[in-house]
């Protein structure tokens, strides 16, 4: 270690507790008008469009970011685009969020007046309430009184900082007033890591529901069993899925099952009634299951298929292991 190496390290602990503080302190000074900025991102009928020049414009594509990913259609509008063709980006219906410190960017001011001529309503994250943005803005939620830790005062770093927590506070807030799911949030995240985590057992698999699936009456022979599975589907499969009378499923019949009574029975097993042979009451999964959890199953308990049923045992799938492999949900 350097001579000059502890002065950087507690340098660097300074900048990150000033921030820290200045964050505590924008959660204290937090008022009504945040209720009101987030129920009007929640009432918005278009799209939620966030602008801003420089590094709040910076923060902006971040915050118009998460609001897309967690149930809000929100797109980033550049001010300098902006006067260049951009506006046609803009719908009656959609709502701007501002980003600006100051509020009194040249800019800024001059995407303000375009926004009111058009009767775009607005939302200003601003330091204080007395710019041009605050005073034009529908509603605005104040940063408060911040200093930039930047050695020179000069750079934006805690007034970026706060504003993207500001801009994750409204985004998150909203989508709980959504009630957002993981669910939903898996829809919007198909190839991340993330998402795949959250992917259920019905995105997962091939197979849609009233799809013809290897089922069989659990009443009859082993014989009647393969031949009324094979007539309702061609697709393959290591096993027939088993129902009674009403539907519901009560056995699997594996090609393991058979192989293994044949060696020991011989030809005549075809005329065994199939409830005999059958795994009764066999490990299914619900369409909402998690892939994750299905992979789970494969992995403890060393099979290759799991049947997929509804809330009324009814069978309405089979998920594959190798459904699950191919979205590398586990790592």
């Amino acid at each position: 270690m350097t001579s000059q190496q502890p002065e950087t390290l507690k340098a660097a602990q300074k900048i990150i507790q000033l921030e820290a503080q200045a964050l505590q302190k924008l959660a204290d000074h937090l008022d009504n008008s945040f209720c009101d900025a987030a129920q009007m991102i929640f009432n918005c009928t278009g799209a939620v469009v966030v602008s801003g020049v420089g590094k709040a414009g910076i923060v902006g594509q971040k915050i118009s970011a998460t609001l897309a990913s967690t149930g809000t259609p929100s797109h980033f509008l550049h001010p300098s685009e902006a006067i260049h063709g951009d506006l046609g980006r803009l719908r009656d219906q959609d709502i701007v969020i501002v980003l600006s410190h100051s509020g009194t960017s040249e800019e800024i001011v001059r995407l303000i007046e375009l926004l009111k001529r058009l009767g775009i309503p607005m939302i200003a994250l601003t330091g204080g309430n007395d710019s041009p943005l605050a005073q034009y803005s529908n509603v605005t939620v104040s940063l408060g009184q911040l200093e930039e830790v930047c050695p020179l005062g000069l750079a934006p770093s805690t007034s970026t900082t706060c504003m993207l927590a500001l801009g994750d506070a409204l985004a998150l807030t909203v989508m709980q007033m959504r009630n957002f799911q993981a669910e939903d949030y898996a829809r919007f995240h198909p190839g991340g890591a993330l998402g795949r985590k959250l992917v259920t057992v019905e995105q997962a698999s091939l197979f849609t529901h009233d799809q013809n699936l290897p089922t069989a009456s659990d009443a009859g022979t082993i014989q009647q069993a393969l031949d009324e599975a094979e007539a309702k589907t061609k697709l393959r499969h290591g096993c027939i899925l088993l129902i009674d009378s009403q539907g519901k499923l009560t056995g699997l019949l594996t090609d393991g099952d058979l192989r293994r009574a044949v060696r020991q029975k011989g030809s005549n097993i075809l005329n065994t009634p199939v409830a005999d042979l059958m795994t009764k009451n066999p490990t299914v999964v619900k369409p909402d299951t998690l892939a994750s959890e299905a992979m789970d199953i494969f992995h403890k308990r060393r099979i290759d298929e799991i049947p997929v049923v509804n809330n009324q045992n009814k069978p309405v799938g089979i998920i594959d292991v190798q459904d699950v492999l191919a979205l590398k949900v586990i790592q």
